[in-house]
């Protein structure tokens, strides 16, 4: 599984990509907003700091208007991928682009007939969004599995699954299982991945055990 991270704190990208756990980046218009910075600004930094794709969402509703959007946006870097959401207009929109060879990341899906269509259309990667079918009361996971089925079935769909709105390690590790690409993950829900209870306490058992010896390594 490749992990994207969900932001658009050029801080926390370079410290993640730093690990070489880094596949890519998603964004989108909440997140620009929360880092008060320029759009094209921060996507064009960004782009330096992964080869991996770069999601820049366009804001536009109608396809001509996305696709003058997306045209700009794909001249930020090769490594852009346009992310355009999963309506009849974006569907347009996303056929333009993958024929002409840009990634496209179809975004918002929340159902297996949608992420049919996105298929379809050629879309480079679909994106489920698992956190808020689970706010709503639909298991958010099961839609992962229904379109990792749906998707094997048929060769010539090249889409990848892009697990979106993650809200916990089990929404990755689940994913996984199910054959997901990708998951675009918090932060702070990535450094979870790394951690355990019983990982703190062998450590703290190996240093007190190390600390008895009088020993330096260095």
């Amino acid at each position: 599984m490749k992990f994207f991270v969900d932001t658009a704190d050029v801080a926390e990208i370079r410290e993640l990509a730093e690990t070489g756990l880094l596949d890519g980046v998603t964004t989108n218009p909440s997140l620009i907003a929360k880092s008060g910075r320029d759009f094209i600004e921060v996507v064009k930094e960004i782009c330096t700091l992964t080869d991996g794709p770069v999601s820049a969402e366009v804001t536009a509703l109608d396809a001509p208007g996305m696709i003058k959007e997306g045209e700009k946006l794909a001249k930020i870097a090769k490594n852009i991928a346009i992310k355009v959401p999963l309506t009849w207009e974006g569907l347009k929109a996303c056929k333009h682009f993958t024929s002409r060879g840009t990634m496209v990341n179809v975004t918002l899906c929340f159902s297996a007939a949608q992420a049919i269509l996105a298929a379809k259309a050629g879309a480079t990667f679909v994106s489920p969004f698992v956190g808020r079918l689970d706010d709503v009361g639909q298991d958010g996971l099961h839609l992962i599995g229904e379109i990792c089925e749906i998707y094997s079935q048929y060769d010539y769909f090249e889409t990848q699954v892009l697990v979106a709105s993650v809200r916990n390690p089990i929404h990755i590790v689940e994913s996984a299982r199910m054959g997901a690409h990708v998951a675009t993950i918090p932060p702070s829900v990535m450094k979870q991945l790394a951690q355990h209870p019983l990982t703190d306490k062998g450590l703290a058992g190996f240093m007190a055990d190390w600390q008895k010896t009088g020993q330096k390594i260095i």
